[in-house]
């Protein structure tokens, strides 16, 4: 009992904390980064390289096509939770980056101007630090002189920070905090940095030598004469390993960070080591919606409040239009439905009356199972006997109808015979087979004569079959004016003649014979026979 109650606990435990990371990762905000038309290679691995910033909460392995639009990825970023698009273009002069809120905007588009790629920055370094438990976290956001007051300021400060989520410092985990993402605006230029850092931390106080035995590296001691000389010196240390910790980067761990050393309330110093990709950016412009609303700020083009209403009356006359067009298609749509409504419904109307008639049709032409009562029983029973006449073709027994004993002719009812009878002769005795057969001969003799068909005495012949028009046995055919042989595949053939190819040797002894006249190849001599 206890175990199976365990079991229960931890299942439901599980499902409990599985519920809870599920609506974790639906509430934070999501991204999709891509291009639009035509980049290069370098602009594509600088995408992968924006993917990799961004994760975990982006789509790593997204799949983009040349024929997919803005729309497809907004009609399918609702159902995913998306709420960012980082798109990147490609002009003959520059690389744009545009970076857009979903789902009702507004749209920042930025002027790449400088930008470096993940295996460029790490090659520069002497040492790096970028494994796969870096990214299984988002970054840190460090914001750096966004504290303007200048309205285009402060809208890239809070599109910055809602690209990642949101962190409450006092119930954050440090363990979870591996990456650090710095974007610093220069108000003299306009421009702003974009750099991606690893984090370490690493505790001070701490001689170097103590350092190496707290890591598990292990210095060379060949020149010291005592283990105090490693603890209490820096020596035998290479000059990479020179101390840049100050001021700047020791604070105070409220918590205990993964490394051997950062404890609770103990000194610790923050190491950041960049690890790419890195961009510098200049802002160009900002606009309402999906990139197709009011531009509300633009770094090179300045208008004034008149050209500003004309625009805005362009909009709105525009938006009309575009209202004015739906409006007519949904009265469009709802019209065809209605006539297709009534056309189905007609189609119906007719089904039902064409199923009536039919239906009528075949109750009149039933059988009625019952005699009616003005009929007399000896008329249904000439009826029956009269059935029974025409299936079986004999009369019925007088036990079988005793109404009707025997058949009654009349001059309405006369019976048609059964069978056909044969043709007579005047003095009333039948054709004999013999006769019929002479006046057969006769009549297709007459008719050949019709026919020009020529006959030899004492044959008689069917004008219809094909033997009729045949030539006599014993004629012979007319020559050819062509060349009395012809090749075929198979031997040699005679014009006129049916005979293809050499046969069999009897029958072409038997059509010699007759007179047709067939070529014979010559016999090779056999062998011994010379």
């Amino acid at each position: 009992m206890g175990r199976e109650g365990k079991t229960k606990n931890q299942k439901r435990a599980r499902a409990a904390a599985q519920q809870r990371a599920q609506d974790q990762f639906a509430s934070v905000p999501h991204s999709f980064v891509f291009h639009r038309g035509r980049v290069g290679r370098s602009l594509q691995q600088l995408i992968l390289d924006v993917r990799r910033v961004m994760e975990p909460f982006t789509a790593s392995t997204l799949q983009v096509r040349k024929k997919n639009s803005l729309k497809d990825f907004v009609a399918v970023a609702g159902p995913l939770g998306v709420t960012h698009f980082l798109v990147f273009t490609k002009s003959p002069t520059n690389v744009n980056f545009k970076l857009i809120r979903l789902p009702g905007g507004p749209t920042l588009t930025f002027r790449v101007t400088q930008y470096s790629l993940i295996k460029d920055v790490v090659s520069s370094l002497k040492r790096h630090r970028m494994h796969e438990q870096q990214f299984t976290h988002h970054p840190l956001l460090v914001l750096n002189n966004f504290g303007l007051q200048q309205m285009h300021i402060k809208l890239m400060a809070t599109m910055f920070q809602n690209m990642f989520p949101s962190i409450n410092v006092h119930k954050v985990n440090l363990n979870a905090i591996k990456r650090c993402l710095l974007i610093s605006y220069n108000a003299d230029t306009q421009l702003l940095d974009f750099r991606h850092y690893s984090l370490k931390v690493v505790p001070v106080g701490a001689s170097k030598g103590l350092k190496k035995l707290l890591q598990e590296k292990f210095p060379n001691m060949s020149r010291l004469e005592d283990i105090s000389e490693l603890l209490a010196k820096d020596i035998n240390l290479s000059e990479s390993e020179a101390e840049q910790d100050g001021t700047h980067n020791i604070l105070e761990l409220p918590q205990a960070y993964a490394g051997r050393g950062n404890m609770k309330a103990q000194q610790s110093a923050v190491r950041l080591t960049e690890i790419g990709p890195r961009m510098t950016l200049q802002l160009i412009k900002v606009e309402e919606g999906l990139s197709q609303g009011n531009v509300l700020y633009h770094s090179f083009v300045l208008k004034t409040e008149e050209q500003l209403r004309v625009a805005l009356a362009r909009r709105e006359e525009r938006l009309w239009l575009k209202a004015e067009r739906c409006r007519r298609q949904e009265a469009d749509v709802q019209r065809k439905k209605e006539q297709q409504e009534a056309h189905r419904k007609q189609s119906l109307a007719g089904i039902k009356r064409k199923q009536q008639q039919q239906g009528q049709d075949s109750d009149s032409g039933a059988e009625d199972p019952g005699m009616p009562e003005d009929q007399d029983p000896a008329s249904h029973s000439d009826d029956d006997a009269e059935y029974y006449r025409q299936e079986v073709g004999e009369e019925p027994d007088q036990d079988l109808f005793p109404k009707s004993a025997k058949r009654k002719h009349g001059p309405q009812c006369s019976p048609q015979p059964s069978k056909r009878l044969r043709t007579s002769q005047p003095g009333g005795q039948p054709a004999s087979p013999q006769l019929g057969r002479a006046s057969r001969k006769a009549k297709h003799r007459r008719a050949s004569g019709q026919l020009g068909i020529s006959q030899r005495p004492g044959q008689q012949k069917d004008p219809r079959s094909p033997k009729a028009h045949r030539q006599p046995r014993g004629a012979r055919s007319p020559k050819p004016k062509g060349p009395t042989q012809q090749g075929t595949k198979r031997g040699l053939r005679v014009p006129g003649s049916k005979f293809k190819g050499p046969g069999k040797p009897g029958l072409r002894r038997k059509q010699a014979a007759r007179g047709k006249g067939v070529l014979q190849r010559p016999r090779a001599p056999k062998k011994g026979r010379h």
